[in-house]
Protein backbone atom coordinates (compact mmCIF):
# COMPACT_ATOMS: atom_id res chain seq x y z
CA UNK A 1 0.00 0.00 0.00
CA UNK A 2 2.98 2.33 0.55
CA UNK A 3 4.01 1.61 -3.03
CA UNK A 4 0.51 2.28 -4.37
CA UNK A 5 0.35 5.65 -2.62
CA UNK A 6 3.96 6.43 -3.60
CA UNK A 7 3.16 6.07 -7.30
CA UNK A 8 -0.40 7.37 -7.49
CA UNK A 9 0.45 11.02 -6.80
CA UNK A 10 2.76 11.30 -9.83
CA UNK A 11 1.45 8.61 -12.20
CA UNK A 12 -0.85 10.84 -14.27
CA UNK A 13 1.75 13.63 -14.20
CA UNK A 14 4.40 11.20 -15.46
CA UNK A 15 2.21 9.99 -18.31
CA UNK A 16 1.50 13.60 -19.28
CA UNK A 17 5.27 14.23 -19.35
CA UNK A 18 5.72 11.18 -21.57
CA UNK A 19 3.35 12.85 -24.02
CA UNK A 20 -0.02 11.22 -23.40
CA UNK A 21 -3.13 13.39 -23.57
CA UNK A 22 -5.82 13.43 -20.87
CA UNK A 23 -7.95 11.07 -22.96
CA UNK A 24 -5.02 8.67 -23.45
CA UNK A 25 -4.22 8.73 -19.72
CA UNK A 26 -7.83 7.90 -18.93
CA UNK A 27 -7.78 5.07 -21.48
CA UNK A 28 -4.53 3.69 -20.04
CA UNK A 29 -6.02 3.70 -16.54
CA UNK A 30 -9.08 1.91 -17.89
CA UNK A 31 -6.86 -0.75 -19.47
CA UNK A 32 -4.87 -0.99 -16.24
CA UNK A 33 -7.96 -1.75 -14.21
CA UNK A 34 -9.42 -4.04 -16.88
CA UNK A 35 -6.22 -6.05 -17.12
CA UNK A 36 -6.02 -6.28 -13.36
CA UNK A 37 -9.60 -7.56 -13.28
CA UNK A 38 -8.84 -10.43 -15.65
CA UNK A 39 -5.59 -11.50 -14.03
CA UNK A 40 -6.91 -11.13 -10.50
CA UNK A 41 -10.04 -13.12 -11.36
CA UNK A 42 -7.94 -16.03 -12.55
CA UNK A 43 -5.51 -15.86 -9.63
CA UNK A 44 -8.05 -15.51 -6.83
CA UNK A 45 -10.49 -18.14 -8.10
CA UNK A 46 -7.61 -20.62 -8.29
CA UNK A 47 -5.73 -19.45 -5.20
CA UNK A 48 -7.05 -22.10 -2.82
CA UNK A 49 -5.98 -24.87 -5.17
CA UNK A 50 -2.85 -23.24 -6.59
CA UNK A 51 -1.71 -22.11 -3.14
CA UNK A 52 -2.33 -18.79 -1.46
CA UNK A 53 1.36 -18.08 -0.89
CA UNK A 54 2.19 -18.80 -4.53
CA UNK A 55 -0.60 -16.47 -5.63
CA UNK A 56 0.74 -13.66 -3.47
CA UNK A 57 4.26 -14.15 -4.82
CA UNK A 58 3.05 -14.09 -8.42
CA UNK A 59 1.19 -10.83 -7.79
CA UNK A 60 4.32 -9.23 -6.31
CA UNK A 61 6.37 -10.16 -9.38
CA UNK A 62 3.69 -8.67 -11.68
CA UNK A 63 3.90 -5.46 -9.65
CA UNK A 64 7.70 -5.24 -9.96
CA UNK A 65 7.60 -6.07 -13.66
CA UNK A 66 5.05 -3.36 -14.45
CA UNK A 67 7.14 -0.75 -12.65
CA UNK A 68 10.25 -1.71 -14.59
CA UNK A 69 8.49 -1.53 -17.97
CA UNK A 70 7.04 1.89 -17.16
CA UNK A 71 10.57 3.15 -16.47
CA UNK A 72 12.28 1.87 -19.60
CA UNK A 73 9.78 2.85 -22.31
CA UNK A 74 7.75 5.87 -23.40
CA UNK A 75 5.89 3.97 -26.10
CA UNK A 76 2.18 4.30 -25.27
CA UNK A 77 1.36 0.87 -26.69
CA UNK A 78 4.00 -0.87 -24.59
CA UNK A 79 2.87 1.12 -21.55
CA UNK A 80 -0.69 -0.03 -22.16
CA UNK A 81 0.43 -3.65 -22.53
CA UNK A 82 2.36 -3.42 -19.25
CA UNK A 83 -0.65 -1.84 -17.58
CA UNK A 84 -2.92 -4.67 -18.76
CA UNK A 85 -0.60 -7.51 -17.73
CA UNK A 86 1.11 -6.00 -14.70
CA UNK A 87 -0.09 -4.61 -11.37
CA UNK A 88 -0.23 -0.80 -11.32
CA UNK A 89 -2.58 1.16 -9.06
CA UNK A 90 -3.77 4.47 -10.55
CA UNK A 91 -6.07 5.04 -7.59
CA UNK A 92 -3.65 4.49 -4.70
CA UNK A 93 -6.08 1.80 -3.54
CA UNK A 94 -5.71 -1.96 -3.36
CA UNK A 95 -5.27 -3.71 -6.68
CA UNK A 96 -4.13 -7.18 -7.74
CA UNK A 97 -4.73 -10.47 -5.93
CA UNK A 98 -3.32 -9.36 -2.56
CA UNK A 99 -6.47 -8.10 -0.83
CA UNK A 100 -8.62 -11.12 -1.68
CA UNK A 101 -6.05 -13.72 -0.66
CA UNK A 102 -4.99 -11.85 2.46
CA UNK A 103 -8.57 -11.44 3.68
CA UNK A 104 -9.35 -15.11 3.09
CA UNK A 105 -6.14 -16.02 4.91
CA UNK A 106 -6.95 -13.80 7.87
CA UNK A 107 -10.49 -15.19 8.04
CA UNK A 108 -9.25 -18.74 8.42
CA UNK A 109 -7.11 -17.70 11.40
CA UNK A 110 -9.69 -15.55 13.22
CA UNK A 111 -12.93 -16.18 15.15
CA UNK A 112 -15.91 -14.48 13.51
CA UNK A 113 -16.38 -12.15 16.49
CA UNK A 114 -12.96 -10.58 15.89
CA UNK A 115 -13.03 -10.50 12.09
CA UNK A 116 -14.47 -7.01 11.53
CA UNK A 117 -12.17 -5.37 14.07
CA UNK A 118 -9.07 -7.09 12.68
CA UNK A 119 -10.11 -6.07 9.16
CA UNK A 120 -10.40 -2.51 10.46
CA UNK A 121 -6.79 -2.65 11.73
CA UNK A 122 -5.77 -4.25 8.44
CA UNK A 123 -7.29 -1.32 6.55
CA UNK A 124 -5.89 1.19 9.02
CA UNK A 125 -2.35 -0.05 8.43
CA UNK A 126 -2.94 0.01 4.68
CA UNK A 127 -4.33 3.55 4.75
CA UNK A 128 -1.43 4.80 6.87
CA UNK A 129 1.04 3.17 4.49
CA UNK A 130 -0.75 4.70 1.50
CA UNK A 131 -0.64 8.09 3.21
CA UNK A 132 3.08 7.84 3.86
CA UNK A 133 3.64 6.68 0.29
CA UNK A 134 1.70 9.62 -1.17
CA UNK A 135 3.65 12.04 1.02
CA UNK A 136 6.99 10.46 0.09
CA UNK A 137 6.24 10.21 -3.64
CA UNK A 138 4.99 13.77 -3.97
CA UNK A 139 7.79 15.44 -2.03
CA UNK A 140 10.53 13.23 -3.50
CA UNK A 141 9.60 14.22 -7.05
CA UNK A 142 9.29 17.89 -6.10
CA UNK A 143 12.64 17.87 -4.25
CA UNK A 144 14.33 16.30 -7.26
CA UNK A 145 12.85 18.92 -9.58
CA UNK A 146 13.99 21.71 -7.28
CA UNK A 147 17.49 20.19 -7.42
CA UNK A 148 17.46 20.67 -11.19
CA UNK A 149 16.36 17.20 -12.30
CA UNK A 150 13.77 17.28 -15.13
CA UNK A 151 10.20 16.43 -14.11
CA UNK A 152 10.15 13.30 -16.25
CA UNK A 153 13.28 11.90 -14.59
CA UNK A 154 12.01 12.79 -11.11
CA UNK A 155 8.89 10.71 -11.77
CA UNK A 156 11.05 7.81 -13.01
CA UNK A 157 12.76 7.73 -9.60
CA UNK A 158 9.33 7.15 -8.08
CA UNK A 159 8.64 4.36 -10.58
CA UNK A 160 11.96 2.74 -9.65
CA UNK A 161 10.89 2.78 -6.01
CA UNK A 162 7.60 1.13 -6.97
CA UNK A 163 9.38 -1.69 -8.83
CA UNK A 164 11.76 -2.20 -5.90
CA UNK A 165 8.76 -2.37 -3.59
CA UNK A 166 7.36 -5.29 -5.58
CA UNK A 167 10.61 -7.20 -5.10
CA UNK A 168 10.61 -6.49 -1.35
CA UNK A 169 6.99 -7.65 -1.06
CA UNK A 170 7.84 -10.92 -2.82
CA UNK A 171 10.65 -11.50 -0.31
CA UNK A 172 8.25 -10.88 2.59
CA UNK A 173 5.65 -13.28 1.19
CA UNK A 174 8.23 -16.07 1.31
CA UNK A 175 7.83 -16.04 5.09
CA UNK A 176 4.04 -16.47 5.15
CA UNK A 177 2.82 -19.34 7.35
CA UNK A 178 1.42 -22.52 5.80
CA UNK A 179 -1.57 -22.09 8.15
CA UNK A 180 -3.21 -19.80 5.60
CA UNK A 181 -3.67 -22.62 3.11
CA UNK A 182 -6.93 -24.57 2.73
CA UNK A 183 -6.42 -28.34 3.30
CA UNK A 184 -6.95 -30.22 0.06
CA UNK A 185 -9.50 -32.52 1.66
CA UNK A 186 -11.65 -29.46 2.54
CA UNK A 187 -11.90 -28.19 -1.02
CA UNK A 188 -15.24 -28.67 -2.73
CA UNK A 189 -15.37 -29.79 -6.33
CA UNK A 190 -16.00 -26.83 -8.62
CA UNK A 191 -17.00 -26.79 -12.26
CA UNK A 192 -14.95 -24.98 -14.84
CA UNK A 193 -17.37 -22.06 -14.97
CA UNK A 194 -18.21 -21.82 -11.26
CA UNK A 195 -15.50 -19.24 -10.47
CA UNK A 196 -14.60 -21.32 -7.42
CA UNK A 197 -18.07 -20.80 -5.93
CA UNK A 198 -20.69 -23.35 -4.97
CA UNK A 199 -23.26 -22.77 -2.24
CA UNK A 200 -22.53 -19.06 -1.93
CA UNK A 201 -22.75 -18.22 -5.63
CA UNK A 202 -26.08 -16.38 -5.54
CA UNK A 203 -25.25 -13.97 -2.72
CA UNK A 204 -21.75 -13.32 -4.10
CA UNK A 205 -23.08 -12.47 -7.56
CA UNK A 206 -25.71 -10.12 -6.12
CA UNK A 207 -23.12 -8.35 -4.01
CA UNK A 208 -20.77 -8.20 -6.97
CA UNK A 209 -23.31 -6.37 -9.12
CA UNK A 210 -23.78 -3.70 -6.47
CA UNK A 211 -20.06 -3.40 -5.75
CA UNK A 212 -19.45 -2.88 -9.47
CA UNK A 213 -21.73 0.18 -9.46
CA UNK A 214 -19.90 1.60 -6.44
CA UNK A 215 -16.53 0.96 -8.04
CA UNK A 216 -17.59 2.51 -11.35
CA UNK A 217 -18.42 5.66 -9.41
CA UNK A 218 -15.15 5.49 -7.48
CA UNK A 219 -13.22 5.03 -10.72
CA UNK A 220 -14.35 8.47 -11.81
CA UNK A 221 -12.33 10.01 -8.97
CA UNK A 222 -9.27 7.76 -8.63
CA UNK A 223 -6.47 9.38 -6.67
CA UNK A 224 -4.23 9.99 -9.68
CA UNK A 225 -7.05 11.80 -11.50
CA UNK A 226 -7.97 13.86 -8.43
CA UNK A 227 -4.28 14.80 -8.12
CA UNK A 228 -4.36 15.91 -11.76
CA UNK A 229 -7.60 17.86 -11.09
CA UNK A 230 -5.97 19.76 -8.20
CA UNK A 231 -2.93 20.50 -10.38
CA UNK A 232 -5.11 21.74 -13.27
CA UNK A 233 -7.69 23.73 -11.30
CA UNK A 234 -5.48 25.29 -8.62
CA UNK A 235 -1.92 24.84 -9.98
CA UNK A 236 -1.09 22.65 -6.95
CA UNK A 237 2.50 21.35 -6.80
CA UNK A 238 3.25 17.59 -6.46
CA UNK A 239 4.54 17.98 -2.90
CA UNK A 240 1.37 19.71 -1.77
CA UNK A 241 -0.75 17.11 -3.54
CA UNK A 242 1.19 14.40 -1.73
CA UNK A 243 0.52 16.15 1.58
CA UNK A 244 -3.19 16.36 0.78
CA UNK A 245 -3.42 12.64 0.20
CA UNK A 246 -1.21 11.93 3.19
CA UNK A 247 -3.82 13.60 5.38
CA UNK A 248 -6.69 12.06 3.44
CA UNK A 249 -5.40 8.52 3.83
CA UNK A 250 -4.61 9.01 7.51
CA UNK A 251 -8.19 10.06 8.10
CA UNK A 252 -9.43 7.17 5.96
CA UNK A 253 -7.47 4.72 8.09
CA UNK A 254 -8.85 6.14 11.33
CA UNK A 255 -12.39 5.99 9.94
CA UNK A 256 -11.88 2.33 9.05
CA UNK A 257 -10.86 1.61 12.64
CA UNK A 258 -13.98 3.33 13.97
CA UNK A 259 -16.11 1.17 11.69
CA UNK A 260 -15.47 -1.98 13.72
CA UNK A 261 -16.88 -0.44 16.89
CA UNK A 262 -19.85 1.09 15.12
CA UNK A 263 -20.67 -2.20 13.39
CA UNK A 264 -20.96 -3.96 16.76
CA UNK A 265 -23.72 -1.52 17.70
CA UNK A 266 -25.74 -1.09 14.51
CA UNK A 267 -24.60 -3.97 12.25
CA UNK A 268 -22.40 -4.28 9.19
CA UNK A 269 -24.90 -3.24 6.51
CA UNK A 270 -26.13 -0.23 8.50
CA UNK A 271 -22.55 0.91 9.05
CA UNK A 272 -21.77 0.59 5.36
CA UNK A 273 -24.78 2.62 4.23
CA UNK A 274 -25.22 5.23 6.96
CA UNK A 275 -21.60 6.40 6.78
CA UNK A 276 -21.20 6.17 3.01
CA UNK A 277 -24.06 8.51 2.03
CA UNK A 278 -22.73 11.58 3.93
CA UNK A 279 -19.23 10.99 2.55
CA UNK A 280 -20.59 11.09 -0.99
CA UNK A 281 -22.46 14.31 -0.37
CA UNK A 282 -19.14 15.81 0.74
CA UNK A 283 -17.48 14.45 -2.42
CA UNK A 284 -19.93 16.40 -4.57
CA UNK A 285 -19.18 19.56 -2.60
CA UNK A 286 -15.41 19.50 -3.31
CA UNK A 287 -15.53 21.11 -6.80
CA UNK A 288 -17.98 23.75 -5.55
CA UNK A 289 -15.36 25.23 -3.25
CA UNK A 290 -14.01 28.60 -4.48
CA UNK A 291 -10.38 28.10 -3.38
CA UNK A 292 -7.78 25.45 -2.62
CA UNK A 293 -7.95 25.52 1.22
CA UNK A 294 -11.72 24.98 1.24
CA UNK A 295 -11.50 22.24 -1.41
CA UNK A 296 -8.85 20.47 0.70
CA UNK A 297 -10.96 20.86 3.87
CA UNK A 298 -14.05 19.30 2.27
CA UNK A 299 -11.99 16.50 0.72
CA UNK A 300 -10.43 15.70 4.10
CA UNK A 301 -13.85 15.78 5.77
CA UNK A 302 -15.04 13.31 3.16
CA UNK A 303 -12.12 10.96 3.79
CA UNK A 304 -12.74 11.10 7.54
CA UNK A 305 -15.83 8.93 7.03
CA UNK A 306 -15.43 7.56 3.50
CA UNK A 307 -13.67 4.31 4.40
CA UNK A 308 -15.93 3.12 7.19
CA UNK A 309 -17.69 0.90 4.68
CA UNK A 310 -14.48 -0.86 3.59
CA UNK A 311 -13.70 -3.23 6.52
CA UNK A 312 -17.42 -3.78 7.06
CA UNK A 313 -17.92 -4.67 3.40
CA UNK A 314 -14.96 -7.03 3.49
CA UNK A 315 -16.07 -8.65 6.75
CA UNK A 316 -19.65 -9.01 5.52
CA UNK A 317 -18.53 -10.79 2.35
CA UNK A 318 -16.37 -13.21 4.35
CA UNK A 319 -19.21 -13.82 6.84
CA UNK A 320 -21.95 -14.79 4.39
CA UNK A 321 -19.93 -17.35 2.39
CA UNK A 322 -18.49 -20.74 3.32
CA UNK A 323 -14.83 -20.93 4.44
CA UNK A 324 -13.63 -22.85 1.37
CA UNK A 325 -15.17 -20.22 -0.91
CA UNK A 326 -13.69 -17.14 0.74
CA UNK A 327 -10.74 -16.60 -1.62
CA UNK A 328 -13.05 -17.01 -4.60
CA UNK A 329 -15.80 -14.83 -3.10
CA UNK A 330 -13.35 -12.08 -2.23
CA UNK A 331 -11.79 -12.42 -5.66
CA UNK A 332 -15.09 -12.30 -7.56
CA UNK A 333 -16.35 -9.27 -5.65
CA UNK A 334 -12.98 -7.58 -6.08
CA UNK A 335 -13.08 -8.31 -9.79
CA UNK A 336 -16.56 -6.86 -10.03
CA UNK A 337 -15.17 -3.72 -8.45
CA UNK A 338 -12.21 -3.72 -10.84
CA UNK A 339 -14.45 -4.17 -13.89
CA UNK A 340 -16.77 -1.43 -12.67
CA UNK A 341 -13.85 0.90 -12.05
CA UNK A 342 -12.12 0.03 -15.34
CA UNK A 343 -14.53 1.94 -17.57
CA UNK A 344 -14.82 5.19 -15.66
CA UNK A 345 -11.26 6.62 -15.88
CA UNK A 346 -11.73 6.91 -19.64
CA UNK A 347 -14.79 9.07 -19.00
CA UNK A 348 -12.85 11.13 -16.47
CA UNK A 349 -10.12 11.65 -19.06
CA UNK A 350 -12.73 13.04 -21.45
CA UNK A 351 -14.19 15.27 -18.73
CA UNK A 352 -10.75 16.63 -17.76
CA UNK A 353 -9.99 17.51 -21.38
CA UNK A 354 -13.04 19.81 -21.54
CA UNK A 355 -12.74 22.85 -19.22
CA UNK A 356 -16.51 23.10 -18.77
CA UNK A 357 -16.69 19.48 -17.56
CA UNK A 358 -13.59 19.55 -15.36
CA UNK A 359 -15.56 18.95 -12.15
CA UNK A 360 -18.21 16.60 -13.59
CA UNK A 361 -16.54 13.40 -12.24
CA UNK A 362 -17.16 14.51 -8.64
CA UNK A 363 -20.88 15.05 -9.15
CA UNK A 364 -21.41 11.85 -11.15
CA UNK A 365 -19.38 9.75 -8.70
CA UNK A 366 -21.21 11.05 -5.63
CA UNK A 367 -24.64 10.57 -7.17
CA UNK A 368 -23.98 7.01 -8.33
CA UNK A 369 -22.52 6.04 -4.97
CA UNK A 370 -25.64 7.21 -3.17
CA UNK A 371 -27.76 5.09 -5.53
CA UNK A 372 -25.53 2.11 -4.69
CA UNK A 373 -25.98 2.71 -0.94
CA UNK A 374 -29.75 2.74 -1.19
CA UNK A 375 -29.81 -0.41 -3.34
CA UNK A 376 -27.47 -2.26 -0.97
CA UNK A 377 -29.64 -1.42 2.02
CA UNK A 378 -32.82 -2.47 0.24
CA UNK A 379 -31.43 -5.84 -0.88
CA UNK A 380 -29.28 -6.95 2.07
CA UNK A 381 -30.56 -5.35 5.25
CA UNK A 382 -32.19 -8.67 6.27
CA UNK A 383 -29.23 -10.90 5.31
CA UNK A 384 -27.36 -11.04 8.60
CA UNK A 385 -23.87 -12.47 9.22
CA UNK A 386 -23.67 -15.24 11.86
CA UNK A 387 -22.40 -12.95 14.62
CA UNK A 388 -25.44 -10.67 14.24
CA UNK A 389 -28.04 -13.43 14.09
CA UNK A 390 -31.02 -13.29 11.72
CA UNK A 391 -34.47 -11.74 11.75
Amino acid sequence: MFCYGFLSVVLALYLAQVGLSEKQIGLLFTLTLAGDAGITLWLTTHADRFGRQRTLLFGAFLMAGAGIVFIITRNPYILMAAAIIGVISPSGNEIGPFLSVEQASLSILLPSTRRTQIFAWYNLSGSFATALGALAGGWLSQALQQAGIPALNSYQFVLAGYALGGIIIAALFLGVSASIEIPKESLQAASRWSLGLNRSRSVVLRLSGLFAVDAFAGGLVVQSMVAYWFHTKFGTEPGVIGSIFFGANLLAGISALMAGRLAKKIGLINTMVFTHIPSNILLMLVPLMPNLPLAIAILLARFSISQMDVPTRQSYTMAVVDPDERSAASGVTAIARSVGAAISPTLTGVFLSVPFLLSAPFFLAGGLKIIYDLALYRNFRRVKPPEEGSN
